[in-house]
């Protein structure tokens, strides 16, 4: 039985079925600007992290190390592998993100398309690029979160280290 067979709508139906992808664009909009001051942030402190280990090594150039100096180069190479993979997850998202927003303006095109030209059959690609939009949002929610959870076991490990 197909439950969309006699499934005919007017234009305003129409135009608030094309709202809710919309909206996911809108919504997918707003975390990837999150996603990308944090990636900005990571790369900034690989940078640093980078830029002390460059003075370091040449500093230990000058004299022989001392176990300070060893434990800080130690702590940095292992903050910099750390800062890397936080990288990795956050380019994980923001390509989540970006499929999602893909998918949307995708269903929200079959929309127009299907009631324009009266194709009922575009009705289960339409549902599925939305659930599947809906789905690269939760993956992206997901690879944010191990992200953020990265990111406290660095200052964790850092704090740790100095002690």
């Amino acid at each position: 039985m197909d439950i969309f067979k006699e499934l005919t709508l007017n234009a305003v139906q129409i135009i608030q079925l094309m709202i809710a992808p919309a909206v996911m664009i809108s919504a997918c909009g707003l975390l990837l600007l999150g996603i990308n001051n944090k990636y900005s942030l990571v790369v900034n402190r690989i940078r640093l992290l980078n830029e002390e280990k460059r003075k370091l090594m040449i500093k230990i150039g000058e004299h022989p190390v001392t176990t300070d100096e060893n434990v800080r180069l130690e702590s940095i190479a292992t903050q910099i592998g750390a800062l890397v993979y936080r990288s990795k997850l956050v380019r994980n998202s923001v390509l989540s993100y970006t499929i999602a927003v893909a998918l949307f303006i995708i269903t929200s095109m079959l929309l127009g398309i299907s009631s324009f030209l009266a194709l009922g059959r575009l009705n289960y690609f339409i549902i599925a690029a939305f659930l599947v939009g809906m789905i690269f949002v939760l993956v992206g929610i997901v690879f944010a979160g191990l992200e953020t959870k990265k990111g406290y076991d660095i200052i964790l490990y850092e704090v740790k280290a100095h002690e």
